[in-house]
């Protein structure tokens, strides 16, 4: 092949059509791939959880889960293996929603397969992305690799369920996140229990990150859901 072989670079594929994904993992293969596949979003991302991998390409329209929903998963647990996210879709909101969720890169269908090569192998040329350090809003600090948390120079004690909230809103700063999708930040998947929950821990941070400062960062979107101001 002009292209020339990659070896032993382990590729996972998330895609729901089934003669498509065969297809591509036939192509990967001959081009020295190892390509395992998952047929749902359910299944691809405990896969990308349990499985180290070069790259992951990711469907965009799954059953289970959706390729956004995997992917912000992914990124939250501090899994940065480089992502190629694909759709039926075509647009710049679509590209910039993948982007925004922590995709690597944006293909969309019909593609041709030389691009997408082209594409996997810049990717795992990149590498993965080193993790980010902390993530600042205005003077409140968040540390996702040591679940640590200041206000300025003060450390601020949080449970790992209330960092969990508190990441999910310090990852899109000046943003409405809704309820839904902070319970499919902080809680796994499966949880099917009251989705009131995120309130309890929403007035459990204001009590910590704000209260004791006199601020007001951590604010309430009656029927949106919830936004972190600097």
């Amino acid at each position: 092949m002009i292209y020339g072989r990659l070896g032993d670079m382990r590729v996972l594929l998330v895609e729901d059509e089934k003669r498509l994904a065969q297809l591509l993992k036939d192509g990967l293969a001959g081009e020295g791939f190892a390509v395992d596949v998952a047929h749902d979003g359910r299944d691809g991302l405990w896969m990308a959880t349990e499985n180290p991998y070069d790259v992951i390409v990711l469907d965009v329209m799954l059953p289970r889960m959706n390729g956004y929903t995997v992917c912000a998963k992914l990124r939250d647990a501090e899994n940065w293996t480089p992502i190629l996210m694909l759709t039926a879709k075509d647009g710049v909101h679509d590209e910039a929603e993948a982007l925004d969720t922590g995709a690597d890169d944006f293909l969309s269908k019909p593609f041709s397969y030389v691009v997408l090569l082209a594409r996997l192998r810049a990717l795992v040329r990149r590498g993965g992305r080193a993790r980010p350090v902390s993530i600042a809003v205005g003077d409140l600090v968040i540390d996702p690799a040591g679940l640590r948390c200041r206000r300025g120079e003060v450390e601020i004690s949080l449970t790992p369920k209330e960092f969990a909230v508190l990441h999910g809103l310090a990852r899109r700063p000046g943003e409405v996140v809704s309820k839904s999708e902070l319970l499919a930040q902080a809680w796994d998947f499966s949880y099917d229990g009251d989705p009131n929950i995120v309130e309890v821990y929403i007035s459990a941070l204001r009590r910590k990150i704000d209260s004791p400062f006199g601020r007001s960062s951590l604010v309430t979107v009656r029927g949106a859901g919830y936004r972190l101001e600097a």
